[in-house]
């Protein structure tokens, strides 16, 4: 039996250029040709073509089909190699699908984590959310979930508002008179939420890069006057630590 390129693309279940792709890449030998120059393929090239395939259809990659060779046995190993490697596919887009449903049902951006989802419903500034972003990114699942409970049940103190709406040019009583009345919000908000001060303790990588990161983020995203203010709550808080008793 003798078919042409075409016969042998519709008995096989291809196509005429995928059949010329596997000639071109060393994947399918090409046959002799009748005297009117025409390709005549036999009973081995339809099999080769079904293996490859099926191979194809299996998820092999052309390269991996390569290595397999011409041999008819059952190349179990790549199987089951390929099959480890489908699971693995088959998980992350699992994943990826709880997380569509989540940014789906929050109505969340989509540069927020799962755990920091619910905080698209808060009223952030700017600054205050592409900061929760950079923390999103360099802090685990547990923190994450730390500063969404915090950022879904923070105070309504005034400070907080004037804090945000602080010009850079703020004069230095100004500054300092904030920062003193940032300190009770500031300790009321560690005291309810421990486990944000302190380094990230489940950050994916070094914790010493991702403090790093979240302080070039603030010194990015907060004018100078801001930074002054968290200096100096910082300052008096450490201070009111120090201070004896009484």
């Amino acid at each position: 039996m003798a078919w042409s390129t075409r016969e042998l693309a519709e008995l096989a279940g291809t196509t005429l250029r995928a059949v010329r792709h596997y000639h071109q890449v060393g994947l399918l030998a090409e046959p002799e040709r009748r005297s009117n120059g025409y390709k005549q393929y036999g009973v081995a090239h339809l099999v080769r073509l079904l293996r490859i395939k099926r191979l194809v259809d299996l998820g092999f990659t052309l390269p991996q089909i390569a290595e397999l060779g011409e041999r008819d046995d059952h190349p179990a190993e790549a199987l089951r190699a390929l099959d480890a490697e489908l699971a693995a596919t088959i998980d992350r887009l699992q994943r990826v699908r709880v997380e569509l449903r989540g940014i789906l049902d929050e109505a969340a951006p989509t540069d927020l984590p799962p755990e920091l989802a619910p905080v698209a419903r808060v009223d952030l500034s700017g600054a205050d959310r592409s900061f929760v972003a950079v923390i999103g990114r360099v802090m685990g699942p547990q923190a994450r979930r730390a500063w969404a409970d915090m950022l879904l049940h923070l105070p309504d103190d005034p400070v907080a508002a004037e804090f945000d709406d602080l010009p850079a040019d703020t004069d230095e009583s100004t500054r300092q008179d904030v920062a003193r009345r940032m300190v009770p919000y500031v300790r009321a908000l560690r005291a309810r939420h421990p486990d944000l001060h302190g380094p990230p303790s489940d950050a994916p990588g070094d914790p010493r890069s991702a403090a790093r990161t979240v302080g070039e983020a603030l010194r990015d995203l907060y004018n100078p006057a801001q930074l002054d203010v968290l200096r100096r709550t910082e300052e008096l808080l450490r201070a009111d630590r120090a201070a004896p008793p009484g």
